[in-house]
């Protein structure tokens, strides 16, 4: 894999948005994948995709369903506007925060923006920052543009090489590009590295 091509390829932004209860951090990744809208949405939306590229999902994927990813978050689709898009909300670990999904056409190809937004008083944000969600979303696209160009890897054996050398030096990048994300948002740099540094060692299970 050329890491530097693929950490390039995906868009990264931080930012802020204000919420009825209070300040909350906005994290954006968005990337073009070498299809049309209509089969990006089919790979978002249908739960036999989802699950050859992502994890395995039940529930009812409609407006207002609720959802459930195998072993991660859950959540209720809040709004849904095929093939433009949907939202919905991600619940993990006693914790509420809210995707929004969008999928455009792009030179020729379809593009893929999804933005995850999270409360700033949140423990787990203070200390890992927008990595935190951004790194997982970013295997995730991964997994997605070998899904949609046939690579024919499954979502077992990208688990087993987010573990890898290679996995990890990926890892290693994203947080980097994190880190640089964050401070193009007006954080300080020392804070942003110390962020991302603990979001990568999460992910790796290295210690800071």
């Amino acid at each position: 894999m050329d890491i530097q091509h693929e950490i390039a390829a995906t868009r990264r932004v931080v930012g802020a948005r204000t919420l009825e209860a209070g300040e909350a951090a906005v994290v954006t990744l968005s990337r073009a994948f070498p299809t049309d809208v209509a089969d990006l949405w089919s790979a978002c939306t249908e739960a036999d995709r989802i699950a050859r590229w992502f994890l395995p999902v039940s529930g009812e994927l409609r407006l207002g369903g609720r959802y459930q990813l195998e072993g991660n978050a859950g959540g209720t689709v809040t709004a849904c506007d095929p093939p433009s898009g949907f939202d919905a909300t991600w619940e993990f670990g006693g914790g509420v925060s809210w995707i929004e999904v969008r999928l455009t056409p792009d030179d020729g190809g379809a593009r893929f923006t999804l933005t995850h937004i999270a409360h700033v008083d949140d423990d787990h944000w203070r200390r890992f920052g927008p990595g935190a969600a951004g790194i997982g979303w970013d295997l995730g696209l991964l997994g997605l543009a070998a899904h949609l160009t046939g690579s024919g890897i499954t979502p077992d054996q990208a688990e087993a090489w987010s573990t890898s050398d290679e996995g990890r030096l990926f890892i290693v990048a994203a947080g980097r590009a994190w880190a640089e994300a964050s401070v193009a948002s007006g954080m300080d740099r020392g804070e942003a590295e110390a962020r991302a540094d603990r979001t990568v060692a999460f992910y790796t299970g290295a210690e800071v």
